[in-house]
């Protein structure tokens, strides 16, 4: 399978400018690309995720990937369907590139032949003087071109300021730079850039000539099988931040998937074979109770974007959490694991008992309710039953003298943090 064939299995191509010249191009040389995308704020999160991966598809097989992080095009917005954005500042805009540059890094290889070169457009837009700009590229952008792109008109009535309305031209001057300087022949995007791609392939056409070769190709919106929208959480979105979303959370959320969702994510993000593939689909269908599309999933884009000590502390956490069991548990681990469960502060140096533990964080309501609970074997220190009423907890209860993890029935879970 080549490479338009592999893209057209997995499904994640939408519109193609020119797919018998590119498909041709592809079939003649190894090509330079890009994909970028503007520093609105300083995590991707995994709605992102789609079009970079597919650049690293090309990279794969030996295309070689230009990654753009917009410094320039973020400070002016790229236009909502609804409203104007609000401007950032030109230090939180650099702070997000810093934060950006480092995700975008752990997708690609930058070593060898094609190895992926990352490029900032404000570079060579911030020197460019306003006068440069309208006569070089706003002469070859006809006001009725762009007033046909659908973002703009679907503004025109609620209004849109001057300086969205030239981001189109902002952003087809990166492709044609790049076309001229890095021989870029195709830009990749999500579907809402059609209208900015086109734009580059217009300035290419009119600057360089017509028998330039060059390209776009979108990627689909990546939906769920029940219509709800992908990467929501009840917490919000699923950020490439660990600080955002730990690790742990990231594992869990590609191991909750659906198995309606299940195959089509593993074409879409991550990078087993076909065959591996079909091998995962069948066992969805003949024993998915054994989960094993899910495993995969959410084991290859966690190692990915975290890497594989992550991804270890991930599983580990996961079935420590499973079996109740989480004596084993480190305190940075347990910090994941135990993120949004109710917690309890109290002073380190003070002895309590587990009756008054219990009633102190509420996890009972009584002290009558707590001796049932403790008596009944309902309560469980880091993993181990109790069952002593008179029970006091010690430093031994401490994980490394921070936490410590009471469960109450089978799935209730609290942390007592010691302050």
């Amino acid at each position: 399978m080549n490479l338009l064939e592999d893209l057209k299995w997995r499904g994640v191509i939408y519109q193609q400018t020119d797919e018998e010249g590119l498909k041709e191009t592809l079939e003649k040389e190894k090509i330079s690309l890009y994909c970028g995308m503007d520093p609105t704020g300083d995590s991707m999160h995994i709605g992102h995720l789609l079009p970079f991966l597919t650049l690293r598809r090309f990279q794969n097989y030996g295309h070689r990937p230009i990654v753009l992080v917009g410094g320039a095009t973020g400070l002016i917005g790229d236009p909502k369907m609804t409203e104007e954005r609000t401007l950032q500042t030109i230090e939180t805009v650099q702070h997000n590139v810093d934060c950006l540059t480092k995700q975008l890094k752990r997708i690609f290889d930058f070593e060898g032949e094609n190895g992926a070169t990352m490029v900032n457009n404000y570079d060579w837009t911030a020197p460019m003087n306003i006068i440069t700009f309208l006569r070089d590229y706003g002469k070859h952008i006809g006001v009725n071109y762009m007033l046909a792109k659908d973002t703009i008109a679907k503004r025109l009535d609620s209004g849109i300021s001057f300086t969205e309305f030239t981001y189109t031209i902002m952003q087809g001057m990166d492709f044609k730079l790049l076309y001229e300087n890095y021989q870029c022949k195709l830009q990749i995007g999500g579907s809402d850039q059609w209208g900015n791609i086109t734009t580059g392939l217009e300035l290419i056409r009119k600057m360089v000539g017509e028998g330039s070769k060059a390209y776009g190709l979108t990627i689909p919106l990546v939906t769920k099988a029940d219509g709800t929208k992908f990467g929501k959480t009840e917490g919000g979105a699923v950020w490439l931040d660990p600080e955002k979303t730990t690790p742990y959370e990231f594992y869990q959320f590609w191991i909750n998937t659906a198995d309606a969702d299940v195959v089509k994510y593993l074409k879409y993000f991550t990078f087993l074979s076909k065959e591996e593939i079909d091998g995962l689909e069948k066992s969805v269908e003949e024993e998915p109770h054994l989960r094993k599309a899910q495993k995969a999933l959410a084991e290859e884009i966690t190692r990915l974007i975290h890497g594989q000590e992550a991804l270890d502390q991930a599983i580990k956490i996961t079935e420590a959490l499973f079996s109740g069991d989480v004596k084993n548990l480190s305190a940075a681990e347990i910090k994941q694991g135990f993120k949004d469960v109710p917690s309890y502060e109290h002073a380190a140096g003070e002895e309590i008992s587990i009756i008054d533990l219990l009633v102190a964080a509420k996890i009972s309501p009584s002290k009558r309710q707590a001796r049932e609970d403790v008596g009944n074997g309902a309560v469980s220190v880091n993993g181990e039953r109790i069952t002593d009423l008179e029970y006091v907890l010690s430093d031994q209860d401490k994980i490394e003298g921070q936490f410590t993890v009471i469960r109450r029935g089978k799935k209730k879970y609290f942390l007592i943090k010691y302050m």
